[in-house]
C-alpha cells in the first residue's frame, strides 16, 4: 500500500440525507456524481495513488464507483474499502448488498476497523481513513453529522478538504 501522502479519503451523506434519497436519475444526483468524478481525477492528476472508501450506502458508494471507473483510465491507482464492523450491511436492502459486495470485490485491499459493532465504529472508520489520507473529498450539505464530524476531524489534523457541496 502506498503512503498516507499519496492518499485521499472521502466522506458524504447517506440517502436518508441526500434531496433526491435513492434516485440516482435524478439530475442532481448525476451532478453530484460529475462532480465527484472530475474532483477524484484532478487529485490524481496531482500524483494521488490511494484512494479509501468508508463503502456506506449513498455517496460513499458513488465515491467507490467514481474511483474505480477511473482505474480503467489510471490502472496505477489502489483502492481500499475502510469497513467500520463486518455487519455494515446487514440492515440493508438486499439490492443495496449485492451492490456493495460487487464492489467490495473489485477494490484491491480492505481494512476491517472494528471486530465487531459498536456505537462508535463508524467514526473509528472516519478517523482511520483520514489518518491514513492526505485530503479528503466531501460530498456534504453543511448540515450537522458523520460526514461534518469527519471533515472537522480532518481540519483539525491538518488534512486539506475539498468541498462537493450536495
Amino acid at each position: 500500500m502506498r503512503g498516507r501522502q499519496s492518499a485521499c479519503c472521502f466522506t458524504g451523506h447517506r440517502p436518508a440525507k441526500l434531496p433526491w434519497g435513492t434516485d440516482e436519475n435524478d439530475p442532481r444526483c448525476i451532478a453530484l456524481k460529475e462532480r465527484l468524478y472530475a474532483a477524484a481525477e484532478s487529485t490524481i492528476q496531482e500524483g494521488m495513488e490511494h484512494f479509501i472508501c468508508g463503502m456506506a450506502e449513498g455517496c460513499d458508494l458513488y465515491f467507490c464507483e467514481t474511483v474505480l471507473a477511473l482505474k480503467e483510465r489510471y490502472p496505477g491507482i489502489t483502492l481500499e474499502a475502510a469497513l467500520p464492523c463486518p455487519t455494515q450491511t446487514e440492515r440493508w436492502s438486499e439490492a443495496s448488498r449485492t451492490r456493495y459486495n460487487a464492489l467490495l470485490e473489485r477494490c484491491d485491499y480492505e481494512t476491517m476497523v472494528s471486530a465487531a459493532y459498536s456505537p462508535g465504529c463508524m467514526q473509528r472508520r472516519n478517523r482511520y481513513m483520514v489518518d491514513h489520507a492526505s485530503l479528503l473529498i466531501a460530498a456534504h450539505d453543511g448540515l450537522p453529522g458523520g460526514t461534518r464530524n469527519t471533515i472537522e476531524y480532518a481540519l483539525r489534523r491538518g488534512v486539506p478538504v475539498v468541498d462537493i457541496p450536495i
